[in-house]
């Protein structure tokens, strides 16, 4: 059986690899195409065309992410089409290799390609993304939300804040801070405005900051305005760059750890966090697809066909693949829209396509 397992694994890997391959080579092509053009708009920032690859090289942990799974499935397909044609997985057949042992040993190595994925997904593609955000944050300017900028809360025992940064770099540094302040009635209480400043582990180091308050310094409950200038001000908060990041940029790069830190802080502030449940749980179940691939693809094995191309099943592969990634992508935006169980929205695709992989294995394998 060890002998089975290595030529199945052996075979999947180079056959997931070579269609890894090609499909990143195309994506990267594509981002090259498009830097291209931000080359001629940048270069007299400084914007070279070394740049513009080291900004593209930085995108390849995130499409390995999302391509993984239907690589999965294509490579998977081939193997097990192409040892069908030449009659071998017969002969394994024959040699006592069950259908459950085979799906067994297919899921085996599928553990593999879902541990892949998530290191992927929640440590290299977060990082590389960071990395390419400040390459051209140096040369195109910082990241902006619309005229307004991008608005967060915060609640520090009796105070209520209300945070408004107009721009972030994605790393550390903010640009136009305002910062209100308001007791438990909703009054309020004071506004902090920065031009720049840098965020820290639970702090905010504000720079050029100005604080007008209002203050009852007696009982006699008489409203008295204070400004004062800080050359530096810390502001301590439990906000950090990663809760700004997402409050800026799509939260589908954040890691699954930070993305539930979020959503928390979003819960306790009253805040609506559907879009980031739903995107935690699709970081959550994402990995596990590359398993509902492998279960998809082993039927193929059981065809009985001796001549004839393996470029239809090949192609059936990648109609499956992408179908189960736009009817993901259907389910986050219609989950969001209605208000569904994000837990279940999330898992919705791989549960609709786990059950028409089971069947499909039921009737190929086991009934026939």
């Amino acid at each position: 059986m060890k002998t089975v397992r290595s030529l199945l694994h052996g075979e999947i890997i180079r056959a997931v690899s070579f269609v890894l391959v090609g499909f990143l080579a195309l994506f990267l092509f594509f981002d090259l195409v498009d830097e291209l053009q931000n080359l001629s708009r940048l270069a007299s920032q400084g914007y070279q065309l070394h740049h513009a690859l080291l900004y593209v090289a930085l995108k390849t942990p995130s499409h390995i992410y999302e391509l993984l799974p239907i690589s999965v499935l294509i490579g998977c397909i081939f193997v097990m089409a192409r040892l069908a044609q030449s009659s071998e997985f017969t002969i394994l057949r024959t040699g006592g290799l069950a259908p459950l042992k085979a799906l067994s040993t297919l899921l085996q190595l599928g553990l593999v390609f879902v541990a892949m994925t998530f290191l992927m997904g929640d440590y290299a593609a977060p990082w590389a993304d960071r990395q390419g955000v400040l390459i051209k944050a140096r040369f195109q300017g910082n990241l902006t939300v619309g005229q307004t900028g991008a608005w967060l809360k915060e609640r520090q025992g009796q105070r209520h804040f209300a945070v408004n940064v107009r721009s972030f770099d994605g790393i550390r540094q903010m640009q136009n801070i305002r910062i209100h302040e308001f007791n438990e009635a909703g009054q309020l209480l004071a506004i902090t405005r920065a031009p720049q400043a840098e965020v820290g582990d639970g702090v905010w180091l504000l720079q050029q900051a100005e604080e007008k308050s209002i203050q009852t310094p007696d009982a006699s409950q008489t409203l008295q305005y204070r400004s004062v200038q800080h050359l530096s001000m810390p502001w301590p908060t439990g906000i950090s760059a990663d809760m700004v990041a997402a409050a800026v940029l799509s939260p589908d790069r954040m890691r699954t750890w930070e993305l539930f830190n979020y959503m928390r802080h979003l819960s306790t502030n009253n805040q609506n966090a559907q879009r980031y449940e739903i995107e935690f749980w699709r970081k959550v179940f994402y990995p596990l697809s590359c398993l509902v691939m492998l279960v998809m693809a082993l039927p193929f094995a059981y065809l009985h066909f001796r001549s004839g191309q393996i470029a239809g099943y090949v192609f059936g592969g990648v109609l499956a693949g992408i179908s189960f990634s736009l009817l993901n992508n259907l389910f986050s935006f219609a989950g969001n829209l209605q208000n569904w169980q994000p837990w279940l929205t999330a898992a919705a695709p791989a549960l609709i396509y786990s059950a028409i992989s089971l069947l499909g294995f039921w009737w190929m394998v086991l009934r026939r």
